[in-house]
């Protein structure tokens, strides 16, 4: 997972594993930005699984993905954005993405045949000790295609969606976590390499990662960012900036 920084325990658990297990350690989200706890899901309309199948199908009948045209200082990359399979984990980044959330935000954590994680709104100052424990605001809302209302916890957390069995393959997006669950907000990271052991449903270790997108057009941008050099806590040294994540819908 990109576990909680916090948790001693899920860093022993992956440093007793592989090297590149416990690089995994440094891709969960902090979790400072619940006050020294990871808050309580509220009440939502409607949990991933409480959608059933058929909602699904008809989601899936009913919307064409849209893609998500990331502009950076380092050029364009598109995702197309799972809504068919992750209705709920998609919609909140594309909310995220057309209020304005993502814009100036920069890839606090970069490493090299691993991954690049984006999406904290303290990463808008580069230099801040932050970037990597913040999310969206507490208790906003968005709506699924089907008008569904999903309204974020208090530490702006959605439910987690673990639905469909895609892997953390080369080119996949995927939601970042604290390593509790219900704990994934704003922060994401690109697979650069095929990570499976951070498929919810690889019991390898405890990391439970949805992907809910891929790169369509642009993966040499993503290999760009995954080759620039590095400092402290896995940071580019120059920053990456995301000027802004346009959402292409048909």
């Amino acid at each position: 997972v990109i576990f909680d920084d916090r948790d001693s325990s899920h860093r022993e658990l992956l440093c007793a594993r592989t090297k590149r297990h416990a690089m995994s350690v440094g891709l969960f989200m902090s979790a400072h930005r619940f006050g020294g706890a990871v808050a309580t899901l509220s009440m939502i309309t409607r949990c991933a699984h409480g959608l059933s199948t058929n909602s699904r199908r008809g989601l899936a009948l009913a919307v064409a993905n849209p893609v998500a045209r990331f502009k950076t200082s380092k050029g364009n990359f598109d995702v197309e954005l799972f809504v068919d399979k992750l209705p709920i984990t998609a919609s909140n980044f594309v909310d995220l993405s057309k209020t304005g959330f993502y814009d100036g935000l920069t890839f606090h954590r970069v490493i090299q045949n691993f991954m690049i994680q984006f999406g904290c709104p303290n990463s808008k100052n580069p230099s801040s000790p932050l970037a990597g424990t913040g999310g969206p605001p507490g208790g906003s809302a968005y709506e699924l295609p089907d008008g569904t209302t999903i309204k974020r916890d208090g530490g702006g957390n959605i439910p987690d969606e673990l639905v469909a069995k895609l892997s953390n393959e080369p080119g996949t997006i995927s939601m970042a976590n604290t390593g509790a669950p219900n704990s994934g907000g704003s922060q994401i990271f690109i697979n650069t390499a095929h990570n499976a052991f951070l498929d919810y449903f690889d019991d390898r270790t405890p990391s439970k990662h949805p992907v809910f997108g891929k790169v369509v057009d642009g993966m040499d941008v993503v290999k760009a960012i995954e080759g620039v050099k590095t400092g402290a806590a896995d940071k580019p040294v120059e920053p990456i900036v995301v000027e802004t994540i346009e959402i292409i819908e048909s």
